[in-house]
């Protein structure tokens, strides 16, 4: 298969279609030769990846046993191999066939897709609290990726937010085992007390359940450092007020802000020298 991101490379082209290449564009070669079983599986979903890139990379296949120097001057010795160039030198490979999320994974350390980079767009939104675009952008991610962990999780977050708690307990509980299960699990009290406060204020004159809510009401509007205060003050009256809910919130709006905030250390270290 030749294409613009999938091509056949010979000895003479090799170093101008592949390691000249690669100084702008990842150029990722497949050594591979017609006998080859596994070269027969990995090949289709090599070139299937580069045309879903469409130019994040491109794919130079090399048959071996037509370019036998190639393969000797990069130590093939078994094959399929694959080897990544970046910047004229080989920064990546791997050897024989690999299932697809495996490949996958590769490709996308070598040449980040269009969806990786829209969410990591909707990351630097949410990191400058600008939840609503946050939201959108996560949405967006949503659309073409279903299940995205990620996105999910950052999603709800840019809910609760902006008040929308409701919504992101119809997220968080469905994130699968992975890296964002346990910051899910940490935000669902923060959700489940602030859709509960929703339905009805329940202060009945105690200035401390006033607080609370008033926390909550800050999250709300995406206070999140003056929401923290609030329940610092509140921990320091009653360490565990409301069999440590307050607790538990507090510990939401952490995983909210996130460990890049600024703030986050100091307020984890503000509530452990409170506690203990």
């Amino acid at each position: 298969m030749t294409s613009g991101y999938v091509l056949d490379v010979n000895e003479p082209e090799f170093e101008y279609e592949v390691v000249a290449y690669s100084q702008n564009t990842p150029v990722v070669v497949d050594f591979w030769a017609p006998w080859c079983g596994p070269c027969k599986m990995l090949g289709p979903l090599l070139e299937r990846l580069a045309e879903e890139a469409r130019g994040g990379f491109r794919l130079a296949r090399v048959n071996v046993d037509e370019n036998q120097s190639l393969a000797m001057r990069f130590g093939v010795r078994s094959i399929p191999a694959v080897k990544a160039f970046q910047h004229g030198q080989v920064v990546a490979e791997f050897v024989g066939a690999q299932p697809e999320p495996r490949v996958r994974e590769f490709i996308r350390n070598l040449a980040p897709s269009a969806g990786d980079l829209l969410l990591e767009k909707a990351n630097s939104l949410a990191r400058q609290h600008e939840w609503a675009s946050a939201e959108k952008t996560f949405r967006q991610v949503l659309e073409n990726t279903q299940g995205q962990a990620g996105a999910e999780l950052g999603l709800a977050k840019s809910l609760i937010a902006q008040g929308k708690a409701a919504e992101s307990l119809a997220i968080l509980p469905r994130i699968p085992a992975s890296k964002e299960y346990s910051s899910a699990q940490l935000l669902i009290p923060l959700a489940e007390v602030m859709d509960g406060m929703k339905r009805g204020p329940a202060a009945d004159g105690d200035p401390l359940a006033s607080a609370f809510e008033n926390a909550l009401r800050l999250v709300s509007r995406g206070n999140i450092y003056s929401a923290l205060d609030g329940l610092l003050d509140i921990l320091r009256q009653d360490k565990n007020y409301r069999d440590g809910q307050a607790r538990k919130v507090y510990l939401g709006l952490l995983e909210l802000l996130g460990e890049e905030d600024p703030q986050t250390r100091q307020y984890r270290s503000d509530l452990t020298m409170l506690l203990f």
